[in-house]
């Protein structure tokens, strides 16, 4: 597999709203082959959010508080995509046929299950972002956003489209071991040996999420990618 540098470009342009200067005929080109530096921008998302919560934690500032700015980082950088995609999977889910299911993902708007999914997620990410030490959460934080984002990748590779058309279908399938290898990499730098039982645990979550996906979607989507992710980072706070 070839590597380019612009390839981190274009994932920090795809999996946030950071102004990245990207090339983008090049990055259109290159596709799914960029989706080997989605760790890495996990990994500086997190850490971002995480240095925020460590300032302001050393400030004075309440653990609760501090939980909801930094889990507010996270939503504004990435333009709440992650939260969006678990929402959207979780309203699919109350289709009677895969093709219902996939026409009320597209759905802009948001029912009941995507409202409980939504809220039950971010109280997740609260309570386990509060039980972390202010001085772990920088590097737990960049750990498990690469961890996360990595898993993503897995499931782009792993599972068919369930939509011929849509980001995750333009993008195609990308070889998974690149990422996989970094996101257990920042696993291992954060938390030791204990880190590879952590992204086992994270995986064995999206693993969960790419079978009820496959039974009930047919295949994966960007907001089944979403929902992955969110899952993965909530089940990686619960072992921390």
């Amino acid at each position: 597999m070839k590597f380019e540098m612009h390839d981190i470009a274009a994932a920090f342009s795809l999996l946030t709203r950071l102004p990245v200067p990207v090339d983008h005929p090049r990055a259109g080109a290159r596709g799914a082959g960029a989706a080997w530096a989605f760790p890495l921008v996990g990994a500086a998302l997190g850490l971002l959010a995480g240095a925020l919560g460590w300032a302001l934690i050393s400030f004075g500032i309440s653990v609760g508080i501090t939980a909801v700015f930094v889990i507010a980082t996270q939503v504004i950088v990435t333009g709440a995509m992650h939260e969006d995609g678990l929402a959207d999977m979780a309203d699919g889910m109350g289709g009677f046929t895969a093709e219902k299911r996939l026409e009320i993902m597209k759905d802009s708007r948001i029912g009941a299950y995507g409202a409980i999914a939504l809220v039950l997620a971010l109280l997740a990410r609260y309570a386990g972002i509060s039980e972390v030490a202010a001085s772990e959460l920088p590097f737990a934080l960049a750990a498990l956003g690469a961890g996360s984002r990595a898993l993503m990748v897995a499931i782009m590779a792993w599972l068919p489209n369930a939509r011929e058309s849509g980001l995750s279908a333009s993008a195609g399938q990308p070889p998974p071991w690149p990422a996989l290898s970094l996101g257990l990499v920042f696993c291992l730098m954060a938390f030791g040996w204990s880190g590879f039982w952590m992204f086992t645990g994270m995986a064995l979550a999206v693993a969960l999420i790419a079978l009820i996906a496959k039974a009930r979607f047919g295949g994966q989507t960007g907001d089944i990618l979403g929902a992955s992710q969110q899952s993965a980072e909530i089940v990686g706070l619960a072992l921390l």
